[in-house]
């Protein structure tokens, strides 16, 4: 325990240092958000503040990690220094899909950015190899966790693949979807990698309650950045690899089914999408102002400030909840 609370403060620390010297070089390079015209007529001031800032957490994860990395080996811990890796792939995996994403938008001025097709592909491509990495070379198996019975069930291999793919892909997306106020994303994200990060401490899986630490401090250190009015925003390259984090520690502890209680506010901005389209295509008419959710309370009258902090305290009491069910 001691160990992750002195990784996730010096995380952080590098965070900080790496916002300070990251920002000001994309506002160098004129990398500023693109505000929707049909989106909420308060986020159009926001219009050319940084974004892309992703990578921001992405430096100092890749710092911290291989920091540690270096020291467990000197240690002697092996095993841990080892399975860091995999987790480590998928953060940069995911972050580098989305930074090639903002990337062809922000500075290519490519408005389509990344082609969905070829966006899809490649996190098909991280999520499949991920989960293959796990079963067979991590040799975790395909036990699941499900939380109100706490017991675990052996799902077939066959099964278990094309689920645990969904749940990263499904993560990414509704993480994605998150990211639309500042300081939302990276706020239930930190609560959510926290939760976690205690399970993992709990059970005595020491790679994820390190790499788990080593994410919050990042999370924690953007943060600083990216509360309102933020100096910066995450971009598809910070939310899809907060999305790819959260989805592959759950996987990793064989928790996957928990990501629907404590990460029902990315679950809720999910599902009040698809019920807005398929609501819009059958009668013409919207059921929410707008979506994602955050937009309708919004729209409703709430400041940014009061929707990150209602959704924060939502997350921070599911998280306990699961905690508890486990």
């Amino acid at each position: 325990m001691d160990f992750e609370i002195r990784v996730l403060i010096t995380t952080f620390f590098i965070s900080v240092v790496c916002g300070l010297i990251i920002i000001p070089i994309l506002k160098k390079l004129k990398v500023g958000q693109i505000e929707r015209n049909d989106g909420p007529a308060s986020h159009l001031k926001k219009q050319g503040t940084p974004t892309m800032g992703g990578i921001i957490m992405i430096i100092a994860i890749i710092i911290s990690v291989t920091c540690t990395y270096i020291l467990m080996n000197t240690l002697g811990k092996l095993d841990i220094a080892r399975k860091l890796l995999p987790l480590l792939l998928i953060t940069i995996g995911f972050g580098m899909i989305g930074f090639i994403d903002d990337f062809k938008k922000l500075v290519l001025k490519n408005t389509e950015g990344l082609k969905p097709l070829y966006k899809m592909v490649g996190l098909l491509i991280i999520a499949v190899s991920y989960v293959l990495f796990l079963i067979y070379g991590l040799k975790i198996g395909t036990e699941t966790y499900i939380p109100i019975l706490k017991t675990y069930i052996n799902i077939p291999v066959f099964l278990y693949i094309p689920l645990a793919i969904i749940v990263i892909l499904g993560t990414t997306n509704a993480i994605n979807l998150t990211d639309g106020i500042d300081g939302l994303s990276s706020s239930v994200s930190a609560i959510i990698i926290t939760c976690l990060t205690v399970i993992s401490i709990r059970n005595q899986i020491y790679e994820v309650s390190i790499f788990g630490s080593i994410v919050i401090g990042a999370t924690l250190g953007f943060l600083m950045f990216n509360i309102h009015p933020s100096k910066v925003f995450m971009g598809d390259t910070g939310s899809l690899m907060l999305g790819g984090v959260i989805s592959g520690l759950a996987l990793y502890l064989k928790m996957p089914l928990l990501l629907l209680v404590i990460a029902i506010i990315p679950v809720l901005e999910t599902l009040s999408v698809i019920i807005q389209v398929a609501y819009f295509k059958k009668t013409g008419n919207r059921i929410f102002k707008m979506a994602p959710l955050h937009h309708h309370f919004e729209l409703s009258g709430w400041r940014e400030n009061k929707v990150v902090v209602i959704f924060s305290l939502i997350t921070l009491v599911m998280s306990f909840i699961g905690l508890n069910i486990i």
